[in-house]
């Protein structure tokens, strides 16, 4: 099974949506059973869905339609709470590929460049290093030509020359750019 959640080093707290209300204590999350289905609502629900809200106080329902959104102070006393410096999460595009919120206490990183080809967001990975420096690598995001352009030769391969899902095509990939 893949990890709820994660810490680095007992500073950085690593999550793919958001936090919970219901979190109290860090042991709750490994007493979450597993292997399971995503549940409609609870922790773990909130752990792969809720968003951070900058006009939010608290929590509140989210536009989603599940979990909830969270605001700055949430963030603050659950870092305070539980003695991190940084939450990180994944989960929303963002424009620059990563989003600091709440005073650079959260960082939202989205991987993914173009996301299913309707955005025109960079993606973003985020390293760390021993002294837990966070760094950040910008994948660009392609232009509507270059989008078409690779769209065209993909339409003209013939089938045994194309890559197979999740090969990378001949020729290379993206490389990352750093900011």
């Amino acid at each position: 099974c893949m990890p709820v959640a994660a810490s680095i080093d007992e500073k950085i707290f690593c999550v793919h949506g958001g936090l919970s209300p219901e979190l109290r204590a860090l042991d709750q999350i490994a007493n979450i059973r597993r292997p399971t289905d995503v549940p409609d609502a609870g922790m773990m629900c909130d752990f792969l869905w809720a968003d951070p809200e900058p006009h939010t106080t608290g929590w509140a329902e989210s536009e989603r339609g599940v979990s909830y959104t969270f605001g700055p102070d949430v963030v603050r006393k659950f870092l305070e709470t539980h003695d991190f410096d940084l939450l990180v999460r994944a989960h929303q595009v963002v424009e620059d590929g990563y989003e600091f919120f709440a005073g650079r206490q959260l960082v939202t990183i989205f991987s993914a460049p173009n996301y299913c080809g309707e955005f025109d967001n960079a993606g973003a990975v985020m390293s760390i290093d021993e002294t837990l420096m966070c760094s950040f690598h910008i994948i660009k995001p392609l232009s509507a030509a270059d989008i078409a352009a690779a769209q065209h030769a993909a339409r003209s391969m013939p089938d045994r020359q194309r890559p197979s899902s999740g090969q990378p095509s001949p020729g290379g990939s993206l490389q990352p750019h750093k900011r």
